[in-house]
């Protein structure tokens, strides 16, 4: 009797610890923190996105207010179309918003942030954001600066 209730106690632990591991794992990789289907959708252009991904955050004044739904190149333009979900509740952007490309944390998140214009007009569904700003590339910085400090 003793020795199955210990076989009980451990298989709860080792499914206890599962449930974690997966709960964990969902966090990371943001999947159960923001539904596509909530909100209106609209689309910025970058000339580089570094390593912006789906499901990337999009923040406003640091708190998420959407999520990256595609990434698309528009091959007549050559320039990545970042198409975002934003969430109901923060419906009064005004039309010339502007997003940037940011870092954040020590892993190196990239995320889109958005920056309030003065507009009274907003952005509606399929608005597109005009003033953008691509992610900083450090590739690119480190060769810049190798190349100026060499001459």
């Amino acid at each position: 009797m003793y020795s199955k209730m210990t076989e009980i106690a451990v298989g709860l632990f080792v499914a206890a610890g599962v449930v974690a591991l997966v709960m964990l794992a969902m966090k990371v990789s943001n999947l159960g923190a923001f539904s596509d289907t909530e909100g209106y959708t609209i689309n910025a252009r970058f000339e580089n996105i570094g390593g912006l991904k789906v499901r990337s955050p999009v923040r406003l004044g640091g708190v998420r207010v959407g999520r990256v739904n595609a990434i698309n190149y528009d091959q007549n333009r050559y320039e990545a179309v970042v198409e975002m979900t934003i969430a109901n509740g923060y419906d009064r952007l005004p039309i010339d918003t502007s997003a940037n490309i940011f870092t954040s944390g020590l892993l190196g998140e990239q995320y889109v942030g958005l920056e309030p214009g003065a507009e009274e007009e907003y952005l509606g569904s399929g608005g597109v954001i005009e003033l953008t700003q691509s992610a900083i590339v450090i590739e690119q910085l480190i060769g810049q600066f190798l190349l100026n400090s060499a001459e």
